[in-house]
């Protein structure tokens, strides 16, 4: 079968990448534009699609009667089009649970990063203020200690579960939160909306899907009554960022520290990326990287070979 991988840029350049034995013709490109012709082109007698964050639509999968599958290297799926690869009997796999280590680890450093207000202490020392002034000026942004604070999670697979980990070696309690509108399944959770009022801190691990989007919105917003720093792993579009941002504004929450935004890659009129421009000290943002440590990739492609080489394996004529 023929295999046409769309992003290699996804992967570092010295990463060994052996191809999945079972691939007969493989095409790699380093990057593809986000073009329904170019992804057309470049697939047109591929059997299998390899792609990390491209869109691909209906138009896509129906100008490609040879594809088979699409093998994602991403555990989101939100960008394919699942109802047309049912609708023309593509495979759509994902590369599930790669990245758990890797975005643990990233929201904790976002979690710190904001509550110490590193971005704004690094800039005190950067610009020569620190120097010239003499002293930090500390009670500018307060250092937030987060032993004894209470962590609240929604969406809990193996990365939560990690995060419970991590956040307990700092001593934070730990709620779980049960799907919004729905009575906990069990003692480890909590209700959506009691999470939301007893948490000091909460992150965001959920899929986004139609349940989610906006989960985070104006009405959510105001029921975060200790004002939290909110953490978002996941996907961009679950957090309305114009409500954030008036949030922010009007400090209903303490800040907003993100590797993900509604709109990628985010540019100077997304209003989170407004409110760091505007020297926000709780604003911490990273450009959708959480789960590209090469450690992760090296897992990945060994999650991608293996799904390859089986999916081939059982559909052999």
């Amino acid at each position: 079968m023929k295999a046409v991988l769309l992003d290699e840029k996804r992967f570092a350049t010295d990463l060994e990448r052996p191809t999945p034995k079972k691939i007969t013709d493989y095409v790699t490109f380093e990057e593809t534009p986000q073009d329904n012709q170019t992804i057309i082109e470049r697939c047109r007698d591929a059997d299998i699609m390899i792609n990390g964050s491209l869109r691909i639509e209906r138009e896509v999968i129906e100008a490609l009667p040879n594809l088979k599958l699409i093998q994602l290297l991403s555990v989101g799926s939100n960008h394919i089009d699942k109802q047309a690869c049912e609708d023309h009997d593509v495979k759509l796999l994902n590369a599930p649970d790669f990245a758990s280590a890797t975005v643990a680890e990233h929201t904790m450093m976002l979690l710190l990063s904001a509550m110490r207000a590193s971005i704004h202490y690094h800039n005190k020392v950067k610009s020569g203020e620190w120097k010239e002034k003499g002293r930090a000026d500390i009670i500018d942004a307060e250092a937030i200690d987060l032993e004894g604070l209470t962590i609240g999670m929604i969406g809990i697979g193996d990365i939560g579960k990690r995060i419970t980990k991590l956040a307990k070696a700092y001593d934070m309690n730990v709620l779980w939160a049960e799907r919004q509108g729905r009575k906990p399944r069990n003692d480890n959770y909590t209700d959506f909306e009691t999470v939301l009022s007893k948490s000091d801190v909460i992150t965001i691990h959920c899929p986004l899907t139609e349940e989610t989007k906006h989960l985070i919105n104006q009405d959510t917003l105001s029921k975060m009554s200790k004002k939290p720093l909110l953490v978002n792993v996941a996907r961009g579009k679950i957090v309305d960022s114009e409500a954030l941002a008036s949030a922010v504004k009007q400090e209903q929450i303490l800040g907003y520290a993100t590797d993900v935004f509604e709109n990628e890659p985010a540019g100077e009129n997304d209003p989170i990326v407004q409110l760091a421009n505007e020297g926000h000290p709780r604003i911490i943002l990273t450009p959708h990287m959480g789960a590209g440590s090469r450690a992760s990739q090296v897992k990945l492609w060994k999650i991608i070979t293996r799904q390859i080489n089986d999916f081939i394996e059982n559909n052999q004529s």
